[in-house]
Parts: C-alpha cells; structure tokens; sequence
C-alpha cells in the first residue's frame, strides 16, 4: 500500500513540474511539443476522441430526424382526423336541415360495464326531451332506438343488437320484410338480413332498404342498408336478404335523436342512397378542399371494396344452387317446339 501511495506521488510531483515547464517554455516550443505528442503517445486517444465525437454527432442527427418524422406523422394524422370529422359535421348539418330541427343533437359515451358491444350510451337524457323508443341515426341512416332513459343520459340499442328490429321496404316501395342482426360468425357479424319479403320481390344487389314506417317507431323513409345478395333459406314461400348496413360501426357518433313528433313523418328523400352521399363527398371534393377530397376517395373506396368482398363471400355459398336451376327460357323452347312438331291446323288438312 505504502509502494502505491509513494508511486503516486511521485507522478503527481512529476505532472506538476512538466506543467511548470511548460509555462515557461516559449510558445513555439510548446506547440511543437504538444503537436509531438498527438502524433506519438497520445495518438490512439486523439483518434478514439474524434471517433467517439463523430459517433454522438451521428446519433444526434438522427434523433433529430426520428423526431421529425415523429412529428410529420402526428401532424397527418391529426389532419386525416380533422378531414373526417368536418366531413361528419357537413353531412350531419345537411340531415339537420332536412329535418327541420325535429331532433336531439348526441354524442356517444365510453359504454364501461355494458356485457355487449352493441348498447350506446348517449350523452343526453330526459332533462333534453329524449324518450324511450325514438330512433337513433346519423347522416348515413339508421342506427337503432333509445331503450332507457335518464335524466342526463340514455341508452339506445344499435342493430347489431340481438333485440334490433325495423319494418322495411325497397326504396321504390316495391318489397317489403323485417330487417334483423344475421347473427353470423366473423365479418358477417356485422351484417343484417331482410326476412319474410314475398317470393315474387326479386331484389337486385345494390338496392337501398328504407324503414317502412309500419309500426310506432320508425318513421318511413331512414336509410337501413343496400342490398348485398339473397340467403339460401328453407322457407319457399318469403325470400330472405343479406343487407350492409349503411351506418357503419365506426361511425356512430355524433347522432341525432328523432323526436316523437317526427316520427308521423314521411322522411323520403331525406336519405336518398348510399351512391348519393359518396357523390355528395365528391362534391365536396372537387370544391377545392384537398384534404375532404383524400378523405372522401377513401371512404368511397372503402365501401367499394367492402361491398365487393361480402358479395362473393354471401353469394359463393349459393352458386351450386343456382346452377342446377334450369334456364328462364327452357319453358319457352319447349312449347315452340311442340308447336312445330304438333298437328297441323285443320285448315290445312287435305
């Protein structure tokens, strides 16, 4: 111990006297000596020292450029967010219009303790003037009906709900069932099905479904979904009909509460179609707004593509049904044939 102290002193007294040295040494001779020992001795640490300089300027540089991305990504999000709710706020402006302010603006609630997914807790009650049984809907359509109220919130069921049910027709009036959850398994979960229409009202895939307005709920004319194709059932004498609803899951808020007295009402043309709201977004569009235009030609897009997929998927199960159907105008050929083939007429007899 006593060797290692004695040896550290003696280089701590030697460092002293080189640097009382080096104070009185003429400057040229001093430099000279310094730049001597970068090169020499201290050569590998000037070199691990410009290395590990470089090193932190590099990694400064791109934390730099992390954040900046970080920032630019947050920032496009913030506008794609921006874009789609002023979207939402301009369709829903234009509802309110058309309905002549015989609603209850809402928004949805974090639903906590709910066992389900398809209860919304809305963010007024009877304090508002909501009641039990007025439907719920947004821009797009329909969205189900209040179930419970109280004074500052209420709850409504959606129609995903198990309990969902609406009298509805075709836009054109021309076919008419009860429209219902599918109940599925996966994506087709989320679909609904049109029951009991008349075997002779053949619905092509595309066509609108409005809420018939039978019933005390309901008023005629809320847009429910578009055709997506027809389920193989066992009933022979009622068609039934796989439909996309027009409200989609993530876009149930903000909404509006029907009040009773619109519930008398012929709502026709209030909600046209789904092609028309698409084209409504176009509009929007080519009115200059380039961050409306991205976020419409998304949402057209989507729904395209989501339209495309449930059709094959619904229709895939049928196709061997329907090609053992015998072709429309088989009955048609037969009878010319007999005609043909049959006696001649007793005119011509010889």
């Amino acid at each position: 111990m006593r060797s290692d102290g004695r040896l550290d002193t003696g280089i701590a007294l030697v460092c002293v006297v080189l640097a009382l040295l080096a104070l009185v040494m003429p400057r040229i001779t001093r430099d000279n000596l310094a730049s001597a020992l970068r090169t020499t001795v201290l050569s590998p640490i000037v070199t691990l020292e410009a290395r590990t300089t470089a090193m932190r300027a590099a990694i400064d540089s791109r934390n730099n450029v992390l954040q900046l991305r970080g920032r630019a990504a947050t920032q496009a999000l913030g506008v794609s967010a921006v874009a789609d709710e002023n979207a939402t706020l301009r369709q829903l402006l234009g509802l309110a219009s058309r309905l002549e302010q015989e609603f209850i603006p809402a928004e949805v609630l974090p639903a906590r303790g709910f066992a389900d997914d398809f209860t919304l807790a809305l963010s007024v009650g009877s304090n508002a003037g909501v009641e039990q049984f007025l439907p719920v809907v947004t821009a797009d359509g329909l969205v189900g009906m209040v179930r419970s109220v109280d004074p500052a919130t209420s709850y409504a069921i959606s129609w995903a709900h198990p309990d969902f049910r609406v009298s509805a027709m075709s836009v054109d009036g021309q076919a008419f069932g009860i429209v219902q959850p599918h109940l599925g398994s996966g994506v087709e979960r989320w679909l609904l099905e049109m029951r009991g229409v008349r075997f002779r009202a053949k619905l092509d895939t595309g066509t609108l479904i409005v809420s018939s307005g039978l019933g005390a709920t309901y008023p005629r004319g809320i847009a429910i979904g578009v055709v997506v194709g027809e389920l193989a059932t066992p009933e022979k004498w009622a068609r039934t009909y796989l439909i996309m609803p027009a409200v989609l899951p993530s876009a149930m808020s903000p909404l509006l509460i029907l009040r009773r007295g619109v519930q008398t009402r012929d709502l026709n043309g209030v909600w046209t179609s789904i092609t028309a709201a698409d084209s409504g977004a176009r509009a929007v569009a080519a009115a200059g707004d380039s961050i409306a235009r991205i976020a419409a030609m998304a949402e057209v897009a989507a729904r395209r593509a989501a339209l495309d997929s449930l059709i094959a998927d619904s229709l895939a199960s049928d196709s061997t049904a329907l090609r053992r159907l015998p072709p429309a105008d088989s009955a048609r050929r037969a009878d010319s044939v007999r005609r043909v083939t049959g006696p001649p007429p007793s005119g011509d007899r010889p």
